[in-house]
């Protein structure tokens, strides 16, 4: 049924730097330009490929502005790719597909590499080969998608599901961050409004207390104690933070250990938690969808299903339903084994196995998936929003009671 998994080519990535060129072409014509590559003999090479004589090539400096907002984005990939499927289906050459989109796109980051890829598929390099030369902007599963769809002669219809693939990826990323991103505001906004009360408005109260000569009321003692420690160690309390967050940063980074506990606590949060568990489903069934429909084995789908499910206990469970598929077993009674799928999703797999058209209920349950992380994260955003102010409401107010009990303690005496 499924044509034999694309071989993965391991490569060693080498760092690609911006190169400023100029040369003459076949026609004696003066010519100039910009590529990207790892080094000046490889800019030559590329220029000769394309009939240039290279007479000087340079590498060019970025500012730190220029490189990061230059960059191709995910979700430049997502556009480019359906640009491509585009063209495809109204017949437009692959060489020439690529040319136009080099030739048109607002980032030049992004015509270099269009540009790059469209020059190795002009002199006969399959597209998928070209492809793997920018890991970082297609990743393994890219490829080995857009390596099926050539081996089957049916390009535009896989990179249809391509297309499809990374803009719902994309989409269902930005939802995530969105989820992620109200939470922390809450916090940083939280700290931040209590920091400047007990650094400036506290001390002012402070000093006007000192000379009432009078006992101070419990809370207001515990509030102006939080208010001198802050201004006696301020410098420790933010210090001891930045360095917490760049050796967490630092740690997320090197340390898989690291990466997996994180992954298991997200999932463990409150509402954040169950949008996360959601996310990862339908990032398990849409790649799963996409990868088995392109006629790429089950077992080598499980792999990029397990890889693009984002989370640490997902991808185990994935490897785990992985090695009982291998073993004979049935992949809907390898997931509920796992203890971790839920039996909508573990039905309708079976459904799908059972009637042959799993890839078409995968997909059905992507859409689902989809659909329930978006009503999760509007249900998020207008719970977050009045969570905002009672939480400021809580801390300022608390602190106004603080500061103003001794004047109605004062108050009520004269009375």
């Amino acid at each position: 049924m499924a044509t034999a998994a694309p071989a993965r080519k391991a490569k060693i990535q080498k760092k690609i730097y911006p190169f400023s060129w100029k040369g003459v072409n076949r026609k004696g014509h003066k010519v100039s330009g910009e590529l990207q590559s790892d080094s000046i003999a490889s800019v030559k090479q590329e220029l000769k490929k394309q009939g240039v004589t290279a007479t000087r090539v340079t590498k060019k400096s970025q500012s730190l502005f220029a490189k990061y907002g230059d960059k191709v984005t995910p979700m430049d990939i997502a556009v480019i790719s359906r640009q491509i499927t585009t063209m495809l289906t109204a017949g437009v050459p692959l060489v020439q597909t690529l040319q136009l989109i080099a030739g048109s796109h607002e980032k030049a980051s992004a015509r270099q590499l269009i540009g790059q890829i469209a020059a190795d598929v002009e002199t006969g390099t399959p597209l998928s080969e070209a492809l793997r030369k920018f890991p970082r902007q297609f990743d393994d599963l890219y490829c080995d998608l857009v390596e099926a769809g050539e081996q089957s002669g049916a390009l535009e219809t896989i990179y249809d599901r391509v297309a499809t693939y990374k803009e719902k990826a994309e989409i269902l990323k930005s939802k995530i961050k969105k989820a992620l991103f109200y939470p922390v505001t809450v916090i940083i906004v939280a700290i931040g409004v209590t920091s400047i009360l007990l650094l400036f408005v506290i001390p002012q109260f402070e000093e006007i207390f000192q000379s009432f000569g009078a006992e101070l009321p419990a809370f207001t003692k515990m509030v102006i104690a939080m208010s001198r420690f802050m201004q006696d160690y301020w410098y420790l309390l933010f210090g001891g933070v930045i360095i917490i967050v760049v050796i967490y940063v630092q740690s997320h980074r090197h340390s898989q250990r690291v990466r997996n506990r994180t992954d298991i606590v997200l999932l463990g949060l409150p509402i954040v938690g169950i949008i996360l568990h959601k996310a990862a489903m339908a990032r398990f069934a849409r790649t799963l969808s996409t990868t088995f429909a392109a006629g790429i084995p089950l077992v080598d789908a499980l792999v990029s299903s397990a890889s693009a499910s984002g989370n640490y206990v997902y991808r185990s469970a994935i490897m785990s339903v992985r090695t009982e598929v291998i073993a004979g077993m049935q992949m809907n009674v390898a997931m509920r084994t796992c203890n971790l799928f839920p039996d909508m999703l573990i039905q309708m797999v079976m459904i799908g196995e059972e009637s042959g058209a799993i890839d078409e209920m995968l997909d059905k349950i992507a859409n689902i998936y989809e659909q329930e992380v978006d009503d999760a994260i509007d249900g998020l955003t207008s719970l977050i929003e009045p969570l905002i102010m009672v939480v400021l409401g809580t801390l300022v107010g608390g602190m106004v009671v603080a500061m103003y009990l001794p004047i109605f303690q004062m108050g009520s005496v004269v009375g």
